[in-house]
C-alpha cells in the first residue's frame, strides 16, 4: 500500500512537471534579455525579454514608498495577445503611446523634446504650462483640463480614454487615480521629483522615451545636457574663490532653505560656492528660525530664490529684518520668480528639472562675474530694485 501511494505520487509530480512546448517558448521569450539602468537617477530602469515586451520598474516614487511598481511595456500590436500580464504588473501600456494625460508641469519639457506633444490630450491646471508647443495646442483647444490634481476631474479623464496617465505622489497613490484604474487606464508613476542629484532628475526623459518608445533620442538629449552640466561644472571649479550662499525666506516666521543633501544644494556647490548650510543630512527643506538663519547667514555674499519675492521693496515690505543680511543691503540677491512663461508657471519649476545645465550656468554666472562671458542667464535674475 505504501509502496503504490509513492508510485503514484512520483507518477503525479513527473506529469505535473511535463509542460507544453508552447508555454517553455513563451517563458524563454519571457526570460530577461538585458537589464537597462540610468547612469544617475535612482528612481527607474527597465528589463528587456527576448519576446520584445520591456518591463519598466519605478521605486520610491514618493517618501517611504513600501513597493516597486512594475510596468509592461508591449508593442501595439501586440497588445491584443498578452492580457494575461494585466494580473502580475502594475500596468499594461501599449507603445508607442498615443493618447498621455500628465499630471505635473515638469512632464511637459520632455514631451517636447522628443516632440510627441501632439500625444498630449489632458492636464490638470493648463495656465501652468509654458512651454510654447504645448500651449499652442493647448489655444487649439486638443488638451482637456482636468482641474487639479488632488482633486482630478476623473469622469472627464476617463472619457479622454487615454492609453496611459503619468501620475505622482506626495505622500502616496492621490484617490483621485481608483476610479481611472478600476476604469482600466494605467496609472504609471513619475519620482523624477524625488531626484538629488540634477542630473538625475534631467534623466527621467528617458523614461518618457519608453513610453513613447524614442528612448534612443531620450538618451541623446540627456547625454547633450549631461555634457553641457560637466563643462560647466569643471569651468566653475577653476574659478579663484567660492562666494557663501544664502538660500530662501521666512514663511510664516519660519525659514525654509534647502538641506544640504538637497538638489537645489548640489547645484550651489557645483557652481563652486560654499552653501552655508551644506553640512545637514537633509535631502529636503530645512524650517530655521529667523534668529538661526541671521546669525549663520547675515554675511552671505549672494542670495538665490528668495522664495517668489521679485523686488527689494516687496521683501522689506515683507519683513523688516532682510535688510539686516549683506546681501540684501549689497543688492546680491538673485531670484527665479521672474523667470515666467505665457501663463501663471514659472520656468524653472517647469523646465529647470529638464534643464540643470541652464541652472548650474545661471548661478555660475552669477557667483563668478566675468566666467561666462556673453551668457544671457535662464531662471535666476537679480531681484528688482
Amino acid at each position: 500500500m505504501r509502496i503504490g501511494y509513492v508510485l503514484s505520487l512520483i507518477a503525479l509530480v513527473l506529469i505535473s512537471c511535463r509542460r507544453n512546448p508552447e508555454q517553455k517558448q513563451f517563458d524563454s521569450q519571457e526570460q530577461t534579455l538585458k537589464t537597462w539602468k540610468p547612469r544617475y537617477a535612482q528612481g527607474f530602469y527597465l528589463e528587456q525579454t527576448h519576446s520584445g515586451i520591456s518591463y519598466l520598474y519605478v521605486n520610491s516614487p514618493w517618501p517611504g514608498a513600501s513597493k516597486t511598481f512594475r510596468y509592461a511595456l508591449v508593442p501595439r500590436a501586440k497588445l491584443s495577445t498578452h492580457t494575461h500580464l494585466i494580473d502580475s504588473v502594475d500596468g499594461v501600456i501599449g507603445i508607442p503611446v498615443k493618447r498621455a494625460i500628465l499630471t505635473s508641469t515638469t512632464h511637459i519639457p520632455p514631451l517636447e523634446t522628443l516632440e510627441v506633444e501632439e500625444h498630449l490630450v489632458g492636464f490638470p491646471g493648463l495656465g501652468y504650462i509654458s512651454s510654447p508647443g504645448v500651449r499652442e495646442r493647448i489655444d487649439s483647444g486638443n488638451v482637456e483640463e482636468l482641474g487639479v490634481h488632488e482633486a482630478l476631474n476623473t469622469e472627464l479623464a476617463i472619457a479622454l480614454n487615454p492609453d496611459v496617465v503619468v501620475g505622482f505622489g506626495v505622500s502616496g497613490a492621490p484617490s483621485s487615480y481608483t476610479a481611472l484604474e478600476a476604469s482600466g487606464i494605467p496609472i504609471v508613476y513619475n519620482g523624477d521629483w524625488m531626484e538629488e542629484n540634477p542630473l538625475g532628475k534631467a534623466e527621467w526623459i528617458v523614461f518618457f522615451g519608453l513610453l513613447f518608445d524614442k528612448k534612443n533620442a531620450a538618451e541623446r538629449a540627456f547625454s547633450e545636457i549631461e555634457k553641457a552640466y560637466l563643462e560647466v561644472r569643471d569651468l566653475a571649479a577653476k574659478a579663484p574663490g567660492r562666494p557663501t550662499v544664502l538660500s530662501g525666506s521666512l514663511y510664516r516666521d519660519i525659514w525654509y532653505l534647502p538641506g544640504g543633501s538637497s538638489w537645489a544644494a548640489q547645484f550651489i556647490k557645483d557652481a563652486h560656492a560654499q552653501y552655508l548650510w551644506e553640512s545637514t543630512p537633509e535631502s529636503g527643506s530645512l524650517s530655521l528660525s529667523l534668529e538661526s538663519v541671521l546669525e549663520k547667514g547675515s554675511n552671505a555674499d549672494l542670495w538665490i530664490a528668495p522664495s517668489q519675492f521679485t523686488s527689494y521693496g516687496e521683501m522689506e515690505q515683507a519683513e523688516a529684518h532682510y535688510s539686516q543680511f549683506k546681501a540684501f543691503r549689497e543688492e546680491q540677491i538673485y531670484t527665479y520668480a521672474l523667470s515666467t512663461g505665457p501663463g501663471k508657471g514659472l520656468l524653472y519649476y517647469e523646465l529647470g528639472p529638464s534643464r540643470p545645465d541652464l541652472i548650474l550656468k545661471d548661478l555660475v554666472y552669477w557667483f563668478h562675474p566675468g566666467l561666462l562671458k556673453g551668457y544671457d542667464p535662464t531662471f535666476f535674475k537679480p531681484l528688482e530694485k
